[in-house]
């Protein structure tokens, strides 16, 4: 059975990453970033990327009936650095995730977000969303989970929404977390951290033997590319990690410091293939990194449901038979 999903705010791929490998295909990726753009493209050359990637002009006219509607929006109106201005903030892209459900029609929607939507101040603001697909003939749940739960090495809370098209008759289930717990960022990056030959790269091993702190990506205002506030950074030295910034490459024979993240090792941390490559230098790849939803989380969301979907496809042969 072939799914296909249109996915918005795509960014540089973990979501459609994840989808892929749960078994859909995408009849369109937006993306408004150009380097994102890129990156999708570089990875996925067949993938169509909309040239025009503001979800504002995007019409879904044109794609009616796909099995799923898909998107990361941005997350700014939600977080506390964002000072949490909701649907006062001209980012919020909610309403056009919802434009977008009248004019496809999809059988599901997923959306994800910052662990900020669940606050008490935004229960109105999520009521309304609910509401305005109930009225589309949806019926949406939030839920929040973690990275950590699903193999990626750190927390990463998010928030993810899902809604079915009630006349399907499926019951959507959430994935449940994995039994094993997720490797420890020395276990995650050893093989990375010592390629060039550390003396000391076994000792550090055995030193960051706890999972990440949550990889902040930042936006075009945000500095070079460091690895979030002094809170955040305080977390990374405890398991043996500078965060004022990225590597260039992994640290030297001779070198007797804390050592950074390169670009690839960040996006391990993420969650995302060796393979996986990102367009741009080293801050506008980071940040593509650090704003990603992890690749394995879309994979055990979007797998739910497509199975939701599968099973349905499964009795409506039973019964035409």
């Amino acid at each position: 059975m072939t799914m296909t999903s249109i996915e918005i705010c795509a960014g540089a791929g973990g979501q459609a990453l994840g989808l892929e490998l749960a078994g859909f295909e995408h009849a369109a990726l937006v993306e408004i970033e150009a380097v994102a753009q890129q990156t999708l493209l570089l990875n996925r050359p067949k993938w169509n990327v909309v040239p025009d990637g503001d979800v504002r002009r995007f019409s879904g006219s044109d794609f009616q009936g796909a099995d799923l509607l898909a998107g990361g929006v941005p997350c700014p109106p939600f977080s506390k650095a964002g000072r949490q201005l909701g649907k006062s903030d001209d980012r919020d892209l909610f309403p056009e995730a919802i434009r977008l459900v009248e004019e496809i029609q999809p059988k599901a929607v997923m959306l994800e977000n910052v662990r900020g939507l669940l606050d008490s101040v935004f229960d109105s603001y999520r009521k309304k969303i609910q509401d305005d697909l109930r009225k589309l003939g949806y019926a949406a749940q939030w839920r929040l989970l973690n990275a950590s739960d699903f193999g990626v090495p750190q927390l990463r809370p998010r928030v993810i929404f899902v809604a079915i098209r009630r006349d399907l008759e499926i019951d959507f289930e959430w994935p449940l977390p994995n039994k094993v717990r997720p490797p420890s960022v020395g276990e995650c990056l050893f093989d990375l951290m010592s390629e060039r030959g550390w003396k000391l790269a076994s000792r550090w091993k055995d030193w960051a033997n706890d999972i990440a702190p949550t990889l902040v990506g930042g936006s075009k205002k945000h500095g070079g590319p460091d690895l979030g506030p002094t809170r955040a950074k305080d977390a990374w030295a405890s398991i043996g990690v500078d965060g004022h910034g990225l590597a260039d490459e992994a640290p030297d024979p001779k070198f007797h410091q804390l050592p950074r993240l390169t670009v690839r090792m960040a996006a391990r941390i993420q969650g995302f293939p060796d393979d996986w490559a990102f367009h741009g230098r080293k801050t506008a790849a980071y940040r593509q990194i650090g704003n990603a939803f992890p690749p394995p989380v879309a994979k055990a969301v979007g797998g739910q449901i497509a199975a939701a979907l599968e099973a349905r496809a499964r009795r409506r042969v039973l019964r035409a038979a």
